[in-house]
């Protein structure tokens, strides 16, 4: 299954699976162990010492989360945003500009590699020191190749009771994030009807 460095950021905000909301980065420790897990989207491992996650990268991570969700919501609008931070979304015009300073933060230039057996590749050379700057630019530029990019038109809000996910549908008539969601949306559906036919009582013959 595709995965996406923007969405896996966006989806730190998630249900708890107990009927509220839980933060991945809401402690500097929880922070690292997420940053650590995301090393293939990074493009390789982050090893214990190479990056300091102190509470400034924290910060600096969930505001630029804060840019992000709010540009997810601008997507799939008229359709309702997420509920986890849909009374409190960053102005869309403030999170462009947030995202893209955080991006150029890191000054990279493109490098051409072309070994003698096997196709040319680029990468990206970077001419910043600071790990926590190319941490947090590498997660900003990962949005914006995300938002600019063809998939961006099939994110959606995932609206089974209690989710608060975002998702990119993986076929046309996907309505939810995953199964557990579709069953937890159908089982409301079906208690909601029972209680229409409930209320309005026997019908009269």
């Amino acid at each position: 299954m595709e995965r996406w460095l923007a969405l896996e950021l966006a989806s730190t905000i998630r249900h708890d699976g107990d009927g509220g909301v839980t933060d991945d980065l809401a402690t500097v420790r929880e922070t690292a162990l997420w940053i650590r897990s995301q090393g293939e989207l990074l493009g390789g491992p982050v090893r214990p010492g190479e990056l300091v996650v102190d509470e400034n990268l924290r910060l600096a991570v969930i505001e630029l989360r804060r840019a992000v969700r709010a540009l997810f919501a601008r997507v799939v609008s008229p359709a309702p945003p997420s509920p986890a931070d849909a009374h409190r979304l960053m102005p869309a015009d403030r999170a462009i500009a947030h995202l893209n300073t955080v991006a150029a933060r890191e000054p990279v230039a493109p490098q051409l590699d072309w070994p003698l057996e096997g196709a040319p590749t680029a990468r990206l050379l970077s001419a910043e020191d600071d790990p926590s700057v190319r941490l947090v630019s590498q997660l900003a530029r990962a949005a914006i190749d995300f938002l600019s990019g063809p998939r961006h038109v099939e994110l959606r809000a995932c609206t089974a009771p209690r989710c608060v996910r975002y998702f990119v549908k993986s076929h046309g008539r996907q309505e939810w994030c995953k199964p557990s969601c579709g069953n937890r949306a159908r089982a409301a559906r079906h208690y909601r009807r029972q209680r229409t036919d409930g209320e309005a009582g026997p019908a009269l013959r």
